[in-house]
């Protein structure tokens, strides 16, 4: 077994360099100063020799201070310490003011004492290409679209935090409000706020998250209030405020859970603009929309590296969407050319690349003898989740399996930490489970291992007892401390660290979780692909390539295909054709190949085809495992309600897989009546479902004063009260709820019971009652939660005004008016539910229209379908037969009806090979009505799924074939299941104890070479193999014939004889009774083609069989 090729890194020397081009005039008393990981001279040859440019080297030295510490630094640090000693710089160019002496004299200087740089001392930027290109096109956009909303979808790396700073800047923002559900987020915001924008700019950094107080440059709400009110008028003063999305809900202001006073300023500011970082996360929900729906602004700004949700369901149009994605950056790193003496900005990204296992190896145990499920033993179907559960002791449920999955890690050269080499080479990873107690389980195995028991294992996997945010610091902290203070460590996680940090020096991660999303694993995965720049003590290394390690290779392959088109508007959700998303699977794999297991083992590359292939693999193992009566095979079925009279027939004239068959149901006009669409869906016309409402909801079907009066009474019972306390609010809020329910549900949906009757099911009833709730429960909510932060803001606003309030008159007044103004927001609020009670009334009956006029007819369309493909499974059940009798490997759905006999297919399915391919092809067909030609699709049967279902048939065949070998406990017509005609195989259990029977009543006939042996009537040819097996396996008869093949020539010419009563079952006996070797030649048989039953009825069988087999006559 080939070991794995694994390079996480290689040996770099970082190099400060300047050099001069005399011949060129305009650079005369300039010096480029640059830096490099390369061996400068072949750098500067390489790229002024394409550049036709003559360079002169001024200096050179190392990019580590002079201090012992090791520390490397960058050319931006001495770039920026040039400047702040007076030194000019050409715009956006690495180029100076100065001659080489000069810039090696502050070069030294730097080196020595590291400069001293200050917090005020801001690093000159340029955008790269794809940050310029978002900043211009989100411009635009909000130029020209007035409060509108932009998506940044954009992978970690892209430079987000920089790129909206750029943004703001170029409009003219004063107030900029970023939100997050990761406050961790706070410290890449204001490093970058530091080292690129500072206070000199006029913009000052806001917050009061916990992570960043203490830093230089943040100012409290009440520091920038004071600092603001001492300048001057015409002074610019931006603001930008950075606030955690739980602060915001936490607030008075935005929630109507909370009575805290926080935030008051994010509520009265108007914001130029606000900037969703992580927008994939924790921002969908009512309670998020309510404090979204409080902050006052111009322009939205979303930010996400994983934005799959949202491209799927088309929340943001194509021209206000940014895409940045894995390929484009390791496209762009591939072919960017640099300028002369420049470096490649993307050449620090390393490689993402992906190695998938299967488990059947370590697992062999269950899967062979499978698992137990409340008593009952069933097939063992792996999976992550289940593979590292615990048990109620915190024990793993299958401790030998996990056992021998660390061992095999360790041992079996394909897996990553199998030699001291790979270990060396994976010092940091990350291990991802999905829950505490797997772990804390595996961190106790871990700890006793052998060979992991050198690792210092992180376990990051929290309590319940600190925030989300406590725990993500927390397990921070322990992972770089113990990366300071150890060689190797393994970081286990169920969650925790796989967004929103860095930890430079992972270079792999353990997929040990069943994730299903591709947005949660994207996120797992770029957390091994930062970049890194680490030192052994004497030399330096750059991390190039970072891997992800998987063993669930069908989860992982389907995650990838969705990966590689789901963060692409063309191929979202479900998009685009097979083509194109191949074409993205193609493209994907150039930066982020996929190795996995071949079916010996070894670990190969996967080309496009095969990460589409391997998931098709499992359908076609399924489809093999179901004898092909699985609908798998089947596609385009609603094609069947445009399909002309002749394509029913077809079906009907099929035998259905279940007894007894029914008619279709399908006429000319079926599909119409059942208003699909040309897709085949149900498709109602949106005319239909309005006045269908109408007529059934139109008149009221509630009483309107009685609603008003029930809303009336909630609020009068408790607004007199000043401040209700919470729990007041929420009987209030459900008291509202519960009128909705009982007077805009409940009355629907009696109405409904009675318009539909029995066509109304009760999970539909459900199903709607849930849905029209849920949409009254989520207006109310807004509704309710907007009216209470009013209610708050007017508190907020009494508090102020009393506190300035002298005389006991003004005080009065200011209580009247805010009393006034709570009770417009009361009548205000009562008038708004009123006035949805009417427009619930009128969507809701559209709701429950078209959910049960769609329910009724999908309810038709699915049973007509059911019997479309019951019919279909019945013929595809003669499929294994023919690829018995007839099959190769040639064979596929389009030359199927070529290698069979017209009139055998129609004997053994009840259609002919015509019928067949109008079926699969289609074809044109006269219309009765009209009398016109039309055309017929076809394509019932889905090809990719029907040709690899033949090749894994052919190659369980190929499997099996060897009737002699006693470890085959299966055999292929455990694949074919029993046919409509006599075509019935006796299982091989029966076969072996009518044999065993045999042999008891006459002892010894196996020793006998002379012995004869029949099936008359043979079905499948077991019972010819059986006798076969006995003879060849006896030892006399071995004795007689010690070669193997002389034996079997011997028993077939001259000991068995047999009978099939159909060509099919002649063929299949044939390929089962001689092909149990590719090696072994059979010179003479005998079986025969012979309906003997015929011959037994009429009582001429002796003299067929003389005539058949003339060796076997009394004369002979």
């Amino acid at each position: 077994m080939a070991k794995i090729n694994i390079n996480t890194a290689k040996r770099v020397v970082p190099m400060i360099y300047a050099y001069t081009t005399p011949e060129i005039a305009r650079h005369n008393g300039w010096t480029k100063v640059g830096y490099t990981e390369q061996d400068v001279e072949k750098r500067l040859d390489q790229q002024m020799h394409t550049a036709d440019v003559q360079y002169h080297l001024e200096w050179r030295g190392n990019a580590a201070f002079d201090d012992g510490s090791g520390d490397i630094f960058s050319d931006h640090d001495l770039h920026a310490f040039y400047i702040k000693n007076g030194i000019e710089r050409a715009k956006n160019t690495e180029w100076f003011h100065a001659t080489g002496p000069e810039t090696k004299a502050l070069y030294y200087e730097f080196r020595e004492n590291r400069g001293i740089l200050k917090s005020e001392d801001l690093i000159p930027y340029s955008l790269r290409d794809e940050q310029e290109r978002a900043v211009t096109k989100t411009l635009n956009y909000f130029n020209s679209h007035e409060n509108s909303e932009f998506l940044w979808n954009a992978k970690p790396r892209f430079g987000k935090t920089l790129a909206t700073y750029d943004l703001c800047k170029r409009l003219q923002a004063v107030n900029i409000l970023i939100v997050t559900n990761r406050p961790a987020i706070a410290n890449s915001w204001y490093d970058d706020y530091e080292k690129f924008i500072g206070n000199q700019t006029g913009y000052h950094f806001v917050s009061n998250v916990d992570g960043i107080q203490g830093r230089p440059l943040v100012l409290s709400r009440e520091a920038y209030k004071k600092m603001a009110s001492q300048m001057d008028e015409d002074a610019f003063c931006g603001c930008i405020e950075f606030v955690s999305l739980q602060d915001l809900k936490g607030s008075k202001y935005f929630s109507s859970d909370s009575q805290l006073d926080k935030l008051e300023e994010v509520a009265r500011l108007n914001w130029d603009i606000l900037v969703i970082d992580e927008a994939h996360e924790g921002v969908d929900t009512i309670k998020t929309e309510i404090a979204f729906d409080h902050i006052n602004r111009k322009y939205t700004l979303h930010l996400s590296g994983t934005p799959f949700k949202a491209l799927a369901n088309d929340k943001f149009k194509e021209d206000a969407i940014f895409n940045w994605t894995y390929a484009d950056e390791q496209k762009v790193k591939k072919d960017y050319i640099a300028e002369p003496g420049s470096e490649n900005p993307y050449e620090k990204l390393p490689q993402l690349n992906m190695y998938t296992y299967q488990m059947s190896e370590i697992i062999q145990d269950q899967l062979s003898s499978g698992i137990e499920i409340n008593g009952e033993n069933e097939a063992y179907a792996f999976e992550l989740n289940e593979f590292f559960a615990t048990n109620s002791a915190g024990k793993f449920v299958h401790e030998a399996a996990v056992d021998e999955f660390l061992d095999s890690m360790t041992k079996l050269e394909k897996f990553p930490f199998s030699t001291p080499e790979l270990r060396n080479e994976l010092k940091h990873t990350l291990w991802l489970l999905n829950h505490v107690e797997s772990a804390k389980a595996l961190a106790k195995k871990l700890h006793e291992h052998p060979v992991f028991e050198n690792y210092e294992i992180i376990l990051a996997a929290g309590d319940g007892k600190l925030s989300e945010d406590e725990e993500a610091k927390r397990a921070y902290d322990k992972v770089t401390a113990a990366i300071r203070t150890h060689d190797k460590t393994i970081t286990l996680s169920v969650g925790q660290l796989t967004t929103g940090v860095t930890i430079p020096e992972w270079t792999a991660v353990l997929m040990l979780s069943s994730i299903k999303s591709p947005a949660l694993y994207m996120q797992a995965a770029f957390r091994a692909q930062n970049p890194c720049l680490f030192s052994n003590g004497k030399e330096h290394y750059r991390k190039e390539n970072a891997y992800i390690f998987d063993f669930d290779p069908a989860r992982t392959l389907i995650i990838y295909e969705q990966i590689a088109n789901g963060l692409s508007e063309s191929t979202s959700g479900d998009k685009g054709d097979s083509d194109t998303r191949k074409e993205h699977v193609r493209e994907l794999l150039n930066f982020f190949p996929v190795l996995a297991e071949d079916e010996h083992g070894e670990m190969i590359a996967l080309d496009a085809e095969k990460v589409l292939s391997i998931p098709r693999k499992l359908k076609s193992q399924e489809v093999v495992k179901r004898g092909f009566m699985c609908d798998f095979l089947f596609q385009n079925i609603s094609n069947i309600f445009h399909a002309p009279q002749a394509v029913i027939n077809i079906l009907e004239n099929m035998d259905a897989a279940k007894e007894p068959s029914k008619p279709l149901g399908v006429e000319r006009h079926t599909g119409e009546n059942l208003s699909l669409n040309d897709d085949g869906e149900v498709e109602l016309g949106k005319d239909y479902v309005i006045g269908t409402a109408a007529n059934l909801f139109g008149e009221k079907i509630y009483d309107h004063k009685e609603v008003e009066n029930k809303i009336n009474n909630i609020f009068d019972s408790i607004s007199p009260e000043p401040a209700p306390e919470k729990k007041k609010e929420d009987e209030q809020l459900n008291k509202l709820k519960e009128i909705f329910h009982q007077n805009v549900t409940a009355p629907i949906m009696n109405k409904a019971q009675e318009e539909y009757g029995k066509d109304l099911q009760k999970s539909t009833q459900k199903q709607m009652e849930r849905k029209i709730n849920a949409q009254t429960d989520t207006t109310v909510n807004k509704l309710y939660g907007n009216y209470k932060i009013q209610q708050n803001n007017l508190e907020t606003e009494r508090s102020q005004k009393l506190s300035e309030a002298i005389t006991h008159e003004e005080k009065a007044e200011i209580n009247k008016d805010i009393e006034e103004r709570k009770q417009k927001a009361a009548e205000d609020l009562k008038q708004a539910i009123n006035d949805t009670v009417d427009s619930f009334i009128k969507s809701a009956g559209e709701t429950v229209v078209e959910t049960v006029e769609t329910a009724k007819r999908e309810e038709k369309k699915k049973a007509i379908e059911d019997s479309v493909r019951d019919h279909l499974r019945g013929f595809s059940r003669t499929i294994p037969s023919f690829l018995m009798a007839y099959g190769d490997e040639n064979t596929t759905l389009e030359n199927f009806d070529q290698i069979i006999p017209d009139e055998v297919f129609k004997e053994v399915t009840s259609i002919s090979l015509s019928d067949f391919r109008f079926l699969r092809d289609g074809g044109t067909y006269k219309n009765e009505e009209t009398g016109e030609e039309e055309t017929f699709r076809g394509r019932l049967f889905n090809p990719v799924v029907f040709d690899d279902s033949v090749k894994e048939f052919l190659k369980k065949k190929k499997l099996l074939a060897d009737y002699f070998d006693e470890k085959n406990v299966e055999d292929i017509f455990d694949f074919i299941p029993p046919q409509k005609t006599n075509q019935i195989f006796t299982p091989k259990w029966v076969v072996k104890d009518m044999v065993d029977r045999l042999e008891k009543e006459n002892p010894g006939c196996f020793d006998d070479p002379d012995k004869t042996f029949a099936d008359l009537y043979m079905k499948s040819g077991m019972y010819i193999t059986e006798i076969v097996t006995r003879l060849y396996q006896n030892a006399h008869m071995k004795a007689l014939y010690p070669d193997d093949t002389e034996r079997l020539n011997h028993i077939f010419a001259k000991q068995v004889f047999g009978c099939a009563p159909t060509e099919i079952i002649y063929r299949i006996c044939l390929s089962y009774i001689l092909g149990f070797s590719d090696e072994i030649s059979i010179q003479k048989h005998n079986i025969k083609l012979c309906d003997t039953l015929k011959y037994a009825k009429d009582g001429t069988l002796k003299e067929k069989l003389e005539e058949l087999f003339p060796e076997l006559r009394e004369d002979n």
